[in-house]
């Protein structure tokens, strides 16, 4: 009896030892490439796969976007300029069987190929375009990479440049010349703003001649309608007097301008005509 026990003992944890060996649970961004005798059978996952233990050989892929540091490189500008520049590569496993059978070590063998195709690059750029065209060179390295690394089931999903190091004289030459820049640029504002100024300056001026002469014109019309208006009322009293009244006002106006310092006088036809006619009155 209790060696029946004991079997059935021995015989339930063999069988839970067997089923922890032949399940799996494989995540979502993971997937279990099986070898069966040393043969791929394929990849298996995500959730619960079973395998056969000592017979199965599973080898866990992650699919997740992983990232490869590119430790800094010098490289050589098609115009002699040395130059060193360290970038990260962004890549993610597309084909999980090809990425364990046909590559050992991807991140040692993606550095290497990194490192040359770098060099190519920069070999077939000149100095003034790798500082100004990064955007562009990322692609190309991306293109590059792409190609190389497909075969190995694996994807360059994108490259970025961390920093650009050009040789020295070259650093101060660009200090130099961004100081230049700066210095520039600050007499273009300075003469800008001089200008406008000097525009605002002129505008007012020419705002406030145009209104004194604006001024000048409105009152010289209200002068002249001023004076016109006291014709009118002249005209209009002149209408209710009698000739009396009009002759004595004449002799009123003529010693008026006896009296005043000119040699010369004139006397209007009307004035004469009223003279005439007060000597008559009085003869």
């Amino acid at each position: 009896m209790l060696t029946a026990i004991i079997g059935a003992i021995v015989a339930v944890a063999a069988l839970l030892f067997f089923l922890y060996l032949s399940v799996r649970v494989v995540r979502e961004y993971q997937r279990n490439v099986v070898f069966r005798f040393g043969r791929v059978i394929g990849a298996k996952g995500p959730g619960v796969i079973f395998l056969i233990p000592v017979i199965d050989r599973p080898v866990l892929v992650d699919l997740r976007e992983q990232y490869l540091e590119i430790p800094r490189q010098t490289g050589i500008t098609k115009d002699n300029a040395p130059i060193s520049i360290d970038f990260i590569v962004f890549h993610r496993v597309i084909d999980a069987v090809d990425s364990v059978v046909k590559i050992e070590n991807f991140s040692g063998a993606a550095e290497n190929i990194a490192s040359t195709t770098l060099r190519s690059v920069v070999g077939d750029m000149a100095l003034d375009d790798i500082l100004s065209q990064r955007d562009q060179m990322n692609v190309v390295l991306q293109a590059k990479l792409d190609q190389v690394t497909e075969r190995w089931g694996v994807k360059i999903t994108n490259v970025e440049l961390r920093e650009i190091t050009p040789p020295p004289d070259v650093q101060d030459a660009m200090t130099r010349q961004m100081s230049a820049e700066r210095t520039r640029r600050a007499v273009v504002t300075e003469a800008e703003g001089t200008k406008q100024a000097a525009v605002t300056v002129a505008e007012g001026d020419k705002q406030a001649k145009i209104l004194s002469a604006e001024g000048d014109r409105q009152a010289a019309i209200l002068r002249a309608e001023g004076f016109a208006l006291a014709l009118s009322k002249i005209f209009e009293t002149a209408k209710t007097v009698d000739a009396n009244t009009m002759r004595l006002q004449y002799l009123d106006a003529l010693k008026e301008i006896g009296a005043s310092d000119s040699t010369k006088i004139v006397v209007p036809m009307e004035l004469a005509d009223a003279l005439a006619r007060i000597a008559g009155d009085k003869a």
